[in-house]
Protein backbone atom coordinates (compact mmCIF):
# COMPACT_ATOMS: atom_id res chain seq x y z
CA UNK A 1 0.00 0.00 0.00
CA UNK A 2 1.65 3.11 -1.09
CA UNK A 3 2.10 6.32 1.69
CA UNK A 4 -0.36 8.85 1.90
CA UNK A 5 2.09 11.40 1.21
CA UNK A 6 3.55 9.90 -1.79
CA UNK A 7 2.10 12.83 -3.95
CA UNK A 8 4.32 15.02 -2.61
CA UNK A 9 7.62 13.21 -3.24
CA UNK A 10 10.19 13.03 -5.69
CA UNK A 11 8.98 14.93 -8.99
CA UNK A 12 5.12 15.48 -6.51
CA UNK A 13 7.24 17.86 -5.00
CA UNK A 14 7.78 20.51 -7.78
CA UNK A 15 4.67 19.50 -9.29
CA UNK A 16 3.50 21.02 -5.50
CA UNK A 17 5.54 23.72 -5.26
CA UNK A 18 4.27 25.11 -9.26
CA UNK A 19 0.53 24.82 -7.66
CA UNK A 20 1.63 26.57 -4.93
CA UNK A 21 3.43 29.90 -6.19
CA UNK A 22 0.77 29.76 -9.34
CA UNK A 23 -2.28 29.30 -6.22
CA UNK A 24 -0.70 32.41 -4.51
CA UNK A 25 -0.09 34.53 -8.00
CA UNK A 26 -3.59 34.03 -8.93
CA UNK A 27 -4.95 34.81 -5.55
CA UNK A 28 -3.13 37.81 -5.42
CA UNK A 29 -4.02 38.65 -8.99
CA UNK A 30 -7.79 38.04 -8.30
CA UNK A 31 -7.75 39.41 -5.06
CA UNK A 32 -6.51 42.81 -6.32
CA UNK A 33 -8.88 43.09 -9.28
CA UNK A 34 -11.97 42.21 -7.44
CA UNK A 35 -11.55 44.38 -4.89
CA UNK A 36 -10.19 47.54 -7.05
CA UNK A 37 -12.62 47.82 -10.07
CA UNK A 38 -14.86 44.51 -10.02
CA UNK A 39 -17.18 46.15 -12.53
CA UNK A 40 -14.63 46.36 -14.98
CA UNK A 41 -14.65 42.73 -16.06
CA UNK A 42 -16.68 40.61 -12.98
CA UNK A 43 -16.70 37.48 -15.18
CA UNK A 44 -12.87 37.32 -15.57
CA UNK A 45 -12.22 38.48 -12.27
CA UNK A 46 -14.30 35.46 -10.94
CA UNK A 47 -12.78 33.43 -12.52
CA UNK A 48 -9.03 34.13 -11.63
CA UNK A 49 -10.25 33.37 -8.00
CA UNK A 50 -12.02 29.95 -9.55
CA UNK A 51 -8.32 29.10 -10.36
CA UNK A 52 -6.84 30.41 -7.26
CA UNK A 53 -9.04 28.14 -5.61
CA UNK A 54 -8.74 25.46 -7.28
CA UNK A 55 -4.61 25.73 -7.62
CA UNK A 56 -5.14 26.17 -3.48
CA UNK A 57 -7.14 22.93 -3.15
CA UNK A 58 -4.87 20.79 -5.36
CA UNK A 59 -1.84 21.81 -3.64
CA UNK A 60 -3.32 21.32 -0.30
CA UNK A 61 -4.59 18.06 -1.34
CA UNK A 62 -1.28 16.62 -2.95
CA UNK A 63 0.28 16.96 -0.05
CA UNK A 64 -1.81 15.34 1.85
CA UNK A 65 -1.80 12.45 -0.42
CA UNK A 66 -4.55 10.44 1.81
CA UNK A 67 -6.89 8.46 -0.92
CA UNK A 68 -9.97 11.40 0.04
CA UNK A 69 -7.23 14.49 -1.16
CA UNK A 70 -6.35 12.12 -4.55
CA UNK A 71 -9.88 12.05 -5.44
CA UNK A 72 -10.35 15.31 -4.82
CA UNK A 73 -7.03 16.67 -6.02
CA UNK A 74 -8.43 14.72 -9.56
CA UNK A 75 -11.55 16.52 -9.34
CA UNK A 76 -9.77 19.72 -9.01
CA UNK A 77 -7.11 19.11 -11.94
CA UNK A 78 -10.17 17.85 -13.95
CA UNK A 79 -12.44 21.28 -13.72
CA UNK A 80 -8.78 23.33 -14.33
CA UNK A 81 -8.50 21.45 -17.42
CA UNK A 82 -11.68 22.09 -18.32
CA UNK A 83 -11.79 25.40 -17.18
CA UNK A 84 -8.51 26.28 -18.78
CA UNK A 85 -9.53 25.10 -22.28
CA UNK A 86 -12.99 26.40 -22.16
CA UNK A 87 -12.02 29.92 -20.97
CA UNK A 88 -8.58 29.73 -23.72
CA UNK A 89 -11.06 28.85 -26.68
CA UNK A 90 -13.31 31.61 -25.34
CA UNK A 91 -11.16 34.13 -24.90
CA UNK A 92 -9.86 33.80 -28.96
CA UNK A 93 -13.59 33.24 -30.34
CA UNK A 94 -15.67 35.45 -27.73
CA UNK A 95 -13.57 37.99 -26.85
CA UNK A 96 -15.96 40.55 -25.35
CA UNK A 97 -17.32 37.75 -22.38
CA UNK A 98 -13.07 38.89 -21.25
CA UNK A 99 -12.47 42.80 -21.38
CA UNK A 100 -10.05 41.87 -19.32
CA UNK A 101 -7.72 38.91 -18.90
CA UNK A 102 -8.03 36.01 -16.34
CA UNK A 103 -5.71 33.37 -15.11
CA UNK A 104 -6.71 31.24 -17.95
CA UNK A 105 -7.36 33.57 -21.04
CA UNK A 106 -5.44 32.60 -24.33
CA UNK A 107 -4.88 29.24 -22.28
CA UNK A 108 -2.44 30.57 -19.68
CA UNK A 109 -0.42 33.02 -21.94
CA UNK A 110 0.02 35.69 -18.85
CA UNK A 111 1.76 32.81 -16.69
CA UNK A 112 3.53 31.25 -19.30
CA UNK A 113 1.26 28.57 -20.30
CA UNK A 114 1.71 26.70 -17.21
CA UNK A 115 -2.27 27.14 -16.30
CA UNK A 116 -2.57 24.70 -19.73
CA UNK A 117 -0.06 22.36 -18.61
CA UNK A 118 -0.36 22.15 -14.52
CA UNK A 119 -3.49 20.43 -14.98
CA UNK A 120 -2.48 17.86 -17.10
CA UNK A 121 0.44 17.04 -15.49
CA UNK A 122 -1.50 16.69 -12.17
CA UNK A 123 -3.96 14.07 -13.62
CA UNK A 124 -0.80 12.39 -15.39
CA UNK A 125 0.99 12.16 -11.64
CA UNK A 126 -2.43 11.28 -9.84
CA UNK A 127 -2.28 8.21 -12.63
CA UNK A 128 1.11 7.42 -12.08
CA UNK A 129 1.16 7.02 -8.81
CA UNK A 130 -2.46 5.86 -8.25
CA UNK A 131 -2.90 2.90 -6.06
CA UNK A 132 -5.01 1.02 -8.29
CA UNK A 133 -1.61 0.75 -10.77
CA UNK A 134 0.48 -1.23 -8.29
CA UNK A 135 -1.60 -3.90 -8.21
Amino acid sequence: MPEPHELSTGPGRILVAVYGVLGVAATGRSSVQLLGDVGRAPLAYSLSLVAAVLYLVATTCLLLGTPLARRVALAACSVEALGVVVVGLLSYTAPDLFPDKTVWSHFGQGYAYLPLVLPFLGLAWLRRTSPRRRR
